[in-house]
């Protein structure tokens, strides 16, 4: 194992390998070519025009998909250097963690969800691992990006019951099982999950701010917050005045993002001490052990929770939301009827089956199935493609099709 790593840390020279067997790079580690790969792919450019919280034409300087995962990825490897954990495969988790995110945020992966209640469902992060498993096409020799089992564990960071059963027969012993064996990816996959809400949190209360949806006065009542806002002040009185509100609050949040970094490297530190001499097969049959402290934990929690009532469900917020699942909801019933509408490849798919599925659905149907059986497999087939191109869209994307279906005007400023 590299020297520099700890004994519970992932090495690439150990990986458990890709899907399909590659011949290994001169000059770069197994994690490095992942990362490269997530990087030059078609799905990551895409997240430059994907919602955060607030959508691609309500401002400029609003984060993006893009721009959280590049956060997320920077707060992951400054804390993987210090636990000695492995950075590269962190970046290329982070990095990764949001491909398959639909259009228009949340709001969007919901309408998604309802349009497929009676096909199986949709989950953002089940469609990270199809994007990089399959729906991205750029090998001659295989479907998607063919990363290695670790990188797409930590990809995989939530997933139904029902969902990983489906994984867990096409991929015995595969990237579900933990979620039916109850064990714990890798320390790297713990840390990006960690890494991802720290960075919403804080640039979640940056956006928040700007838009003018949430004020510096109301976060005085969040005390993970306003406990560097009183220590920026005391260091820099001048910064009580009016026009320096922005200053003010970079430096809080700066201070208040250091603050759980090094919570999180001292609390992870601790609870790796407290269990002894672990490896890698260890850390899974153990508890999660990448972690906040206690105080830092509840702090956060009352962190989302102000954020959740006073910026998520804001009005402002909600009725911008409302109208993105209208837009999500209509292109699903739109493509569904007409197939045509898509491009030619995602026609192809919903005539002929879904990522090879069909295929195997097809084959398990005896010469007696009845009718009815077989109209909905070939909806669910249909159905799946349609998910696919939609949560592969940009926010502006949806909206020009949107109107091009309909004839309707939704959410369109600096859109269409």
């Amino acid at each position: 194992m590299n020297s520099a790593l700890a004994v519970y840390a992932c090495d690439p020279a150990a990986t458990r390998g890709r899907r399909f067997a590659q011949a290994p790079a001169p000059t770069r580690t197994d994690y490095q070519r992942d990362r490269d790969r997530i990087v030059h792919c078609t799905a990551f450019r895409r997240l430059v025009y994907k919602t955060q919280v607030f959508l691609n034409h309500e401002g400029d300087l609003f984060r993006t998909r893009l721009t959280h995962s590049l956060e997320v990825a920077q707060l992951g490897r400054s804390i993987a250097r210090s636990l000695r954990l492995n950075e590269d495969l962190v970046e290329a988790v982070a990095l990764a963690h949001d491909l398959g995110h639909t259009p228009f945020g949340h709001a969007g992966q919901d309408a998604l969800n309802d349009c497929m209640a009676a096909f199986g469902g949709f989950e953002h992060n089940l469609q990270s691992l199809r994007v990089v498993d399959h729906l991205e096409h750029r090998y001659p020799e295989f479907d998607g990006l063919n990363l290695t089992f670790e990188t797409r564990e930590g990809i995989l960071k939530h997933c139904s019951i029902a969902n990983a059963k489906a994984l867990e027969a096409g991929e015995p012993g595969g990237v579900a099982q933990r979620f039916l064996t109850h064990t714990q990816p890798s320390l790297e996959a713990q840390l990006c999950n960690l890494a991802d809400e720290i960075a919403y949190n804080a640039h979640d209360i940056d956006d928040g701010v700007r838009s003018g949806l949430i004020t510096l006065a109301q976060l005085q009542a969040v005390p993970l917050f306003d406990e560097f806002r009183r220590q920026t002040l005391a260091d820099f009185p001048q910064l009580h005045q009016a026009d320096q509100g922005r200053r003010l609050l970079y430096e809080s949040i700066r201070r208040m993002l250091s603050a759980q970094v090094y919570d999180v490297i001292a609390a992870t530190q601790s609870a790796l001490d407290a269990v002894g001499s672990i490896d890698l097969a260890a850390v899974r049959q153990l508890p999660p052990l990448v972690q906040f402290g206690p105080d830092m934990r509840a702090k956060s929690r009352v962190l989302k929770a102000f954020l959740l009532q006073q910026l998520y469900r804001h009005p402002q917020v909600l009725q911008t939301t409302g109208q993105a699942k209208q837009v999500v909801r209509a292109l699903f019933d739109a493509y569904f009827a007409a197939p045509h509408e898509m491009p030619e490849r995602y026609q192809r798919r919903a005539a002929q089956g879904a990522v090879g599925d069909a295929a195997s659905v097809t084959a398990s149907v005896t010469a007696s199935v009845t009718a009815s059986v077989t109209a909905s497999v070939t909806a669910s087939v249909t159905a799946r493609a349609v998910a696919d191109y939609i949560a592969g869209m940009t926010d502006r994307f949806a909206v020009r099709e949107h109107h091009r279906l309909t004839g309707q005007t939704l959410l369109t400023e600096g859109c269409v």
